[in-house]
């Protein structure tokens, strides 16, 4: 299997994970961290249902991940996100030493992996992360854009 193809098949794991948070009327994101075939967190956005800044699909799933593995550190894992991550998701993939980011749609307003910043450039830490983006980006930006025209005709009336 190529690595496009395994990449493909992850955010698709992903994005179901994304269609759970649109049902419950979350911003529709998922994410998955997996280590070889093995997945050891699966999450999306709970903020609402949490009442959670923090509970952003990629910090449930690392959560979980860490809690099965048993150790913070997250290294010979990957983590398969529907949206570019934010600046704090970067960062605790960042820090929880995650080998490599794949997203899907870019992150205009808050992507921390080259949209706005690049929080996972040449900054002199001690770790690096591989990153991959627009893996289906069409059908991960499809999902996000769908949701928020939704909410918008709901709020007009």
């Amino acid at each position: 299997m190529s690595d496009l193809t395994r990449a493909e098949q992850w955010m698709r794991v992903a994005l179901e994970e994304a269609r759970r948070a649109a049902a419950a009327d979350e911003v529709p994101v998922g994410a998955v961290v997996v280590h070889g075939d093995q997945i050891l967190g699966l999450a999306h956005d709970r903020k609402m249902e949490l009442r959670d800044p923090t509970a952003h699909a990629e910090m449930l799933a690392l959560r979980q991940a860490a809690d099965r593995l048993g150790d913070w550190r997250l290294e010979g894992c990957e983590i398969f996100v529907t949206l570019e991550p934010c600046a704090m998701c970067a960062g605790a993939i960042l820090l929880a030493r995650v080998d490599a980011v794949y997203f899907g749609a870019d992150n205009i307003k808050f992507g921390a992996a080259g949209t706005r910043i690049n929080l996972f450039g040449d900054h002199g830490w001690n770790h690096r992360v591989r990153v991959v983006g627009g893996v289906l980006a069409e059908e991960c930006g499809r999902l996000l854009t769908e949701y928020f025209r939704a909410k918008r005709n709901t709020e007009r009336g």
